[in-house]
Protein backbone atom coordinates (compact mmCIF):
# COMPACT_ATOMS: atom_id res chain seq x y z
CA UNK A 1 0.00 0.00 0.00
CA UNK A 2 0.72 3.33 -0.55
CA UNK A 3 1.41 5.58 2.99
CA UNK A 4 0.60 9.07 1.10
CA UNK A 5 -2.56 7.42 -0.80
CA UNK A 6 -3.48 6.35 2.31
CA UNK A 7 -3.15 9.37 4.56
CA UNK A 8 -5.29 11.29 1.73
CA UNK A 9 -7.82 8.53 2.31
CA UNK A 10 -7.50 8.77 5.87
CA UNK A 11 -8.39 12.32 5.82
CA UNK A 12 -11.33 12.54 3.05
CA UNK A 13 -12.77 10.19 5.59
CA UNK A 14 -12.21 12.19 8.20
CA UNK A 15 -13.59 15.12 6.21
CA UNK A 16 -16.80 12.92 5.36
CA UNK A 17 -17.19 12.26 9.27
CA UNK A 18 -16.89 15.70 10.66
CA UNK A 19 -19.97 16.75 8.26
CA UNK A 20 -22.19 13.66 8.19
CA UNK A 21 -24.72 13.24 10.76
CA UNK A 22 -26.48 10.58 9.90
CA UNK A 23 -23.81 8.26 10.02
CA UNK A 24 -22.54 9.77 13.73
CA UNK A 25 -26.12 9.47 14.78
CA UNK A 26 -25.74 5.49 13.92
CA UNK A 27 -22.75 5.97 16.27
CA UNK A 28 -20.14 4.81 13.69
CA UNK A 29 -16.65 4.23 14.50
CA UNK A 30 -13.84 4.07 11.59
CA UNK A 31 -11.63 1.04 12.15
CA UNK A 32 -9.54 1.32 9.05
CA UNK A 33 -9.47 3.02 5.89
CA UNK A 34 -6.87 2.59 3.19
CA UNK A 35 -7.26 3.55 -0.44
CA UNK A 36 -10.34 2.42 -1.63
CA UNK A 37 -11.21 -0.06 1.28
CA UNK A 38 -12.80 1.05 4.38
CA UNK A 39 -13.97 -1.07 8.15
CA UNK A 40 -16.04 0.32 10.46
CA UNK A 41 -18.34 -0.89 13.83
CA UNK A 42 -21.23 0.56 15.43
CA UNK A 43 -23.19 -0.78 18.76
CA UNK A 44 -27.02 -1.65 17.75
CA UNK A 45 -29.66 0.54 20.14
CA UNK A 46 -33.25 -0.41 21.29
CA UNK A 47 -34.73 2.72 18.87
CA UNK A 48 -33.34 0.27 16.18
CA UNK A 49 -35.75 -2.26 16.68
CA UNK A 50 -38.74 -2.76 13.83
CA UNK A 51 -42.27 -4.43 14.80
CA UNK A 52 -41.45 -7.34 14.78
CA UNK A 53 -38.48 -7.31 17.68
CA UNK A 54 -35.68 -7.26 15.55
CA UNK A 55 -33.46 -4.76 14.55
CA UNK A 56 -34.61 -2.22 10.88
CA UNK A 57 -33.04 -3.39 7.73
CA UNK A 58 -32.23 -0.19 7.49
CA UNK A 59 -29.80 0.14 9.94
CA UNK A 60 -27.61 -2.69 8.28
CA UNK A 61 -27.83 -1.28 5.01
CA UNK A 62 -26.97 2.25 6.41
CA UNK A 63 -23.54 1.11 7.75
CA UNK A 64 -22.66 -0.72 4.77
CA UNK A 65 -24.00 2.44 2.36
CA UNK A 66 -21.60 4.55 4.91
CA UNK A 67 -18.67 1.44 4.26
CA UNK A 68 -19.32 2.14 0.68
CA UNK A 69 -19.27 5.85 0.86
CA UNK A 70 -15.78 6.22 2.89
CA UNK A 71 -14.08 3.42 0.45
CA UNK A 72 -15.45 5.00 -2.66
CA UNK A 73 -14.88 8.58 -1.95
CA UNK A 74 -11.22 8.37 -0.02
CA UNK A 75 -9.63 8.95 -3.30
CA UNK A 76 -10.53 12.82 -3.26
CA UNK A 77 -13.11 11.73 -6.14
CA UNK A 78 -16.41 13.03 -5.24
CA UNK A 79 -18.48 9.60 -5.80
CA UNK A 80 -22.35 8.86 -5.13
CA UNK A 81 -24.17 5.79 -5.14
CA UNK A 82 -25.51 4.42 -8.80
CA UNK A 83 -26.83 1.66 -7.78
CA UNK A 84 -27.08 -0.98 -4.30
CA UNK A 85 -28.46 -4.19 -3.52
CA UNK A 86 -28.30 -5.79 0.48
CA UNK A 87 -29.07 -9.32 1.03
CA UNK A 88 -30.10 -9.88 4.63
CA UNK A 89 -28.35 -13.74 6.14
CA UNK A 90 -29.38 -13.45 9.55
CA UNK A 91 -31.46 -11.24 12.20
CA UNK A 92 -29.56 -8.56 13.75
CA UNK A 93 -30.74 -7.50 17.85
CA UNK A 94 -29.97 -4.55 19.93
CA UNK A 95 -26.65 -4.89 21.30
CA UNK A 96 -24.76 -6.68 18.62
CA UNK A 97 -21.74 -5.20 17.23
CA UNK A 98 -21.81 -4.57 13.63
CA UNK A 99 -18.66 -4.35 11.71
CA UNK A 100 -19.26 -3.58 7.79
CA UNK A 101 -15.77 -3.89 5.70
CA UNK A 102 -15.97 -2.55 2.39
CA UNK A 103 -13.87 -3.74 -0.57
CA UNK A 104 -13.07 -2.35 -4.13
CA UNK A 105 -13.75 -4.65 -6.64
CA UNK A 106 -13.47 -2.26 -9.80
CA UNK A 107 -11.71 1.28 -9.58
CA UNK A 108 -13.14 2.97 -12.92
CA UNK A 109 -13.29 6.64 -14.33
CA UNK A 110 -16.41 6.70 -13.89
CA UNK A 111 -17.50 4.35 -12.28
CA UNK A 112 -16.73 1.81 -9.03
CA UNK A 113 -17.66 -1.25 -7.96
CA UNK A 114 -17.79 -2.19 -3.79
CA UNK A 115 -18.48 -5.42 -2.18
CA UNK A 116 -19.17 -4.80 1.47
CA UNK A 117 -19.68 -7.55 4.11
CA UNK A 118 -21.70 -6.68 7.33
CA UNK A 119 -20.95 -9.18 10.33
CA UNK A 120 -21.87 -8.95 14.52
CA UNK A 121 -19.67 -9.37 17.12
CA UNK A 122 -19.43 -13.20 16.87
CA UNK A 123 -18.37 -12.87 13.23
CA UNK A 124 -21.52 -13.87 11.85
CA UNK A 125 -22.16 -12.29 8.16
CA UNK A 126 -25.78 -10.71 8.51
CA UNK A 127 -26.33 -8.71 5.66
CA UNK A 128 -23.76 -8.88 2.26
CA UNK A 129 -24.37 -5.16 -0.24
CA UNK A 130 -22.95 -4.47 -3.20
CA UNK A 131 -23.04 -0.54 -3.99
CA UNK A 132 -21.91 0.89 -7.76
CA UNK A 133 -20.49 4.46 -7.49
CA UNK A 134 -20.72 7.16 -9.98
CA UNK A 135 -17.57 8.97 -10.19
CA UNK A 136 -17.95 13.12 -10.62
CA UNK A 137 -14.86 15.45 -11.45
CA UNK A 138 -15.40 17.02 -8.11
CA UNK A 139 -12.54 16.76 -5.13
CA UNK A 140 -13.53 16.53 -1.26
CA UNK A 141 -10.77 18.08 0.22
Amino acid sequence: MNAEKDTLAVAVVDHMMKHDLFSRWLGIEVLNITEGYSKIRMTVREEMINGFGIVHGGIAFSLADSAFAFACNNRNNLSVALDTSINFTKPVHVGDILTAEAKELHNGKSTGLYHITVSNQKDHTVALFKGTCFRTNKSLL
